[in-house]
């Protein structure tokens, strides 16, 4: 569909309502998980996020770089999908042999070393099928991804919490990711197999190494962000074992969710390609979503990050039952998270636009260096709550150079929005500590929420506004 006749929140809508989907079901799934044994839901998690590592090594930063191709132009959108494909391909084969070195270097069970091929052998293929995907997205067809993952995790997390229910072995239940990765590899392949296939030949090796080697930089900022969101994990299971894992996993798999909405669906699927496209050729247009879109993410990260706080003591027990309690105080802790994630997500994907990817590199050798030292230095003591503060702190670490670089470059904060932001804030906390004292706690945080309510609605207005004029630009 043509980019004038298609608004950007609609774009936004189609993916919003398949990841709505399969984040339902994942909940459903990973909940009943955690209810029926802490150990095994550890395991799962531990493999989902190897998955996760694995299908980062089969992507490997491509699909930004992949988008900025398309986006260009220069050749046609079947050859680069090739080129890419081929690349990826010889990715998941290397990632996937030292993912099984790994495995049997680790202390592991028989049972987690099987849980872990399955589900991480699932999610690095799926990377094969996401180039597709992105070059919907750059075309503007977000309904064909949003309606296609929503039929597959129907497929695959139905399985889980069908095995589940039925008591099957946990091998069987990891067998989730499986069907719904197959189910997204058959639409894939059925609908572009045959058109790409046809790149794929020797005169095209060639191609094929240069779009690698200009992809490098990308390659190695996606190494440094898989590193250095996941090493906590290593560490926990090293000092605290599956029932560390777990708890973490527990409040992270909510601030993280949060995150990804905002930072993998509206920056990375459907701003990013404007901006990419905008800053070639409408400088005016992109500072001015730029700024829009930064305080807009600030004013959806304060209220939600003020209800996981105040509210963890609730929202984890609801979840996951009694036997999370450690993963309140670390809730409490990385809901922080939230608000360094939307601002650094937008500047990292705003500097790629800019073609600073060298310097966005730099930066991520610095947060990933800071992370691995913090993890070694401080999970051995209180493994759960020092976990919990590595990450905290790399993500504002991380937040606070990609914003500042920004700011200097396109003025990314006004002073009137900051002096906005702070206001709104500062609201929220004299009424919350004011009145704690006085009013029953849930008229408390009602009365706290409104100033942080009322300022996001306001730039929500404004927000909309911007979106569907560059959407038509």
């Amino acid at each position: 569909m043509a980019e004038s006749r298609t608004s950007i929140l609609k774009r936004f809508g189609y993916l919003l309502s398949g990841h709505w989907v399969r984040e339902i079901l994942q909940a459903v799934f990973l909940l009943s998980l955690a209810r029926h044994a802490t150990e095994t839901y550890g395991q799962f998690m531990l493999a989902i996020n190897i998955g996760q590592l694995l299908l980062f090594a089969t992507e490997f930063g491509l699909n930004q770089h992949l988008a900025t191709m398309l986006a260009r132009k220069e050749n046609p959108p079947t050859r680069i999908l090739g080129q890419v494909t081929l690349i990826k391909s010889l990715f998941l084969a290397v990632g996937w042999l030292i993912m099984l070195g790994f495995l049997f270097t680790q202390d592991y069970s028989g049972q987690l070393r099987l849980i872990i091929l399955v589900i991480a052998t699932a999610a690095a293929l799926e990377g094969i099928g996401n180039s597709f995907y992105v070059a919907c997205r750059v075309l503007g067809r977000q309904d064909v991804e949003g309606k296609t993952r929503g039929l597959a995790s129907i497929i695959g997390f139905g399985w889980g919490i069908a095995a589940i229910f039925t008591g099957m072995a946990p091998v069987l239940v990891a067998l989730f990711k499986g069907f719904e990765t197959c189910t997204n590899l058959f639409v894939v392949l059925r609908a572009f197999l045959g058109r790409v296939r046809s790149e794929l030949h020797l005169a095209n090796l060639r191609a094929v190494w240069l779009a690698w080697r200009e992809g490098l930089v990308f390659t190695a900022m996606a190494v440094c962000a898989i590193f250095y969101n996941k090493l906590n994990l290593f560490f926990l299971q090293h000092n605290a074992g599956a029932e560390g894992v777990a708890q973490y996993s527990a409040t992270w798999q909510i601030v993280d969710g949060v995150s990804v909405l905002v930072s993998g669906m509206l920056l990375g699927k459907v701003l990013f390609p404007i901006f990419a496209k905008h800053w070639g050729t409408n400088r005016e247009t992109f500072v001015k979503l730029a700024r829009q879109s930064a305080a807009w993410l600030v004013a959806a990260a304060l209220p939600v990050s003020y209800v996981l706080f105040v509210e963890s003591d609730r929202i984890i027990p609801l979840a996951y039952g009694d036997n999370y309690g450690p993963a309140i105080l670390a809730q409490k802790q990385l809901v922080g998270c939230i608000l360094f994630a939307f601002i650094h997500n937008l500047a990292s994907y705003l500097m790629i636009s800019m073609r600073r990817q060298r310097i966005l590199l730099g930066m991520y050798i610095v947060g990933l260096a800071f992370n691995l030292a913090a993890c070694v230095l401080l999970t051995r003591f209180s493994p759960l709550t020092n976990a919990a503060m590595a990450i905290l702190a790399t993500k504002g670490i991380m937040a606070m150079m990609t914003v500042t670089f920004c700011q200097f470059t396109i003025g990314l904060f006004t002073p009137a929005g900051l002096i906005k932001q702070i206001l709104a804030a500062g609201a929220a906390g004299a009424i919350h500590f004011s009145l704690s004292p006085v009013l029953p706690r849930e008229a408390v945080e009602l009365l706290a929420l409104l100033p942080l309510l009322a300022y996001a609605y306001r730039l929500h207005l404004g927000q909309r506004r911007g979106l569907d004029a560059a959407g038509a630009a």
